[in-house]
């Protein structure tokens, strides 16, 4: 027996993960994501997918960003009507992803002259379909093929799944790699029982920061950057990095090692993933971070702290004045309120702009981070004067070395027969596979998209 894995997405791509598995008799996708940045493929996203969508038995999701789930509505659009597996924290925040993604993309649709995506309709059918799976357990998803998540310590609820076949067969993919230890979540967890691994590589040719230095670093940007009396202006990604960032100005304020300044939550979205943080943080986040939960109620309130829903309530912070300090998405500068902020404060030399994630190629966070003085943001060029801070060491995946680590722990199993390298830049999965065969001594391969391998107990070759 043989599975068959072929790679629809993420592959020389960073974003747009997108697998199919196909046993003797189901078939189940691995994630369903958009492309975004300098990925964005028209073609890729508004096209028909390049397989029968109401042919597939199952779709496994890893987590919740938008680039792994952003095309699940397409998919039930056109004829999808099997279940969707993914965790529960997963199902809460990719329901709040995706219904804020309705309104982006009925923009981007007009002015691309095209009809939508999907629609609120369709978000809706999707989640009639999702059964949520925990960590941890075996689950037959699909006719002869069964699913089984363990925890990539990327995001609340991420996971890496591996798919087995009624004759033992496996493939694992890890969906993102968790740039471990985190303050929050549990370290990521090995897959050694895998005849075929995919994963991630975004980080694949650079290291992060050492994770001591980040929180320092951090409160000493934000520290000289408040003495200038400026704004400071923190483009952060809703899920995930904003609730680092509020847990760590929290921290910071508490021990007296900031100046008493307002903090603007400025995003709907980031707000309503952090209430789901609050939710499932009591259950899914690392034993130290559960501890303080329960002597502190909260790891994200603090006084200074305000959140604006509504877009008046968002206009309000242009009277508060400086300094202060503005979290807002998108976390590439490509949207959302934080281009709003920087249209208005980047041409100011006072202002600060933190930037703590990585930033796609082609995006106008991409193009900031690389200093460029000017910046296209809703349509006009801003002249860029601010000063550009970049802390590299917040992203939640993880680096070159992580990378590594994770890949001789699942070789440590003495089972994987190969090792694909995917969901990065061309560039970053060369170096990887590269890397995993020079220190490791295993087979590592770059796929490239659109084909096809397959996978048995004693090989993996192309089909």
């Amino acid at each position: 027996m043989a599975l068959r894995l072929s790679f629809y997405g993420g592959a020389g791509k960073v974003t747009g993960s997108n697998f199919l598995i196909e046993g003797a008799r189901g078939k189940v996708l691995v994630d369903c994501g958009i492309e975004q940045g300098a990925d964005f493929c028209e073609a890729c996203v508004y096209g028909p997918f390049p397989y029968d969508a109401a042919a597939i038995d199952a779709l496994v999701i890893t987590h919740a960003h938008l680039d792994h789930v952003g095309r699940i509505p397409k998919l039930v659009k056109d004829g999808f009507r099997g279940k969707i597996f993914m965790t529960p924290p997963t199902k809460d925040i990719a329901e709040l992803i995706l219904r804020d993604s309705v309104s982006i993309l009925e923009k981007d649709a007009e002015r691309r002259g095209t009809i939508p995506l999907y629609g609120e309709e369709d978000v809706a059918a999707a989640f009639s379909l999702i059964e949520t799976l925990a960590y941890h357990t075996e689950k037959e998803v699909a006719p002869g093929l069964s699913a089984y998540l363990r925890n990539s310590g990327h995001i609340l609820g991420s996971a890496s799944v591996r798919i087995k076949d009624e004759e033992g067969v496996t493939l694992a993919l890890t969906g993102d790699i968790g740039n471990s230890p985190s303050p929050l979540l549990p370290d990521w967890e090995p897959v050694p029982d895998a005849d075929a691994l995919v994963m991630e590589s975004v980080y694949g040719d650079r290291l992060h920061p050492p994770q001591k230095e980040r929180a320092p670093l951090l409160r000493s940007v934000l520290k000289e950057a408040l003495l200038k009396g400026g704004a400071v202006l923190i483009p952060a990604f809703s899920l995930e990095r904003t609730q680092l960032m509020l847990y760590e100005l929290s921290n910071f304020f508490a021990a007296g090692e900031l100046p008493n300044v307002p903090v603007f939550l400025d995003s709907p979205l980031a707000i309503h993933v952090t209430e789901a943080y609050e939710k499932w943080g009591p259950t899914y986040f690392k034993g130290a971070a559960e501890e303080e939960i329960k002597r502190e109620k909260s790891l994200f309130e603090f006084p200074f702290l305000n959140e604006t829903l509504s877009r008046r309530e968002s206009q309000e912070i242009e009277k508060i004045p400086n300094p202060k300090i503005i979290i807002a998405g998108a976390g590439m500068s490509h949207g959302g309120r934080i281009g709003l902020w920087e249209e208005k404060y980047l041409s100011d030399p006072s202002t600060t702009l933190v930037i703590v994630g990585y930033q796609a190629p082609g995006s106008p966070g991409r193009r900031l981070a690389e200093g460029a003085r000017s910046v296209r943001l809703n349509g006009h060029e801003v002249r860029n004067r601010a000063k550009v801070e970049i802390l590299e060491g917040w992203s939640a995946h993880a680096d070159r070395d992580g990378l590594l680590r994770f890949a001789e722990a699942a070789l440590s199993g003495k089972r994987t027969k190969a090792i694909f390298t995917a969901v990065g830049e061309p560039s970053a999965e060369r170096f990887l596979a590269q890397r995993i065969h020079d220190y490791l001594g295993a087979r590592a391969i770059v796929p490239e998209l659109g084909t096809t391998w397959k996978i048995t107990k004693d090989s993996v070759e192309k089909a």
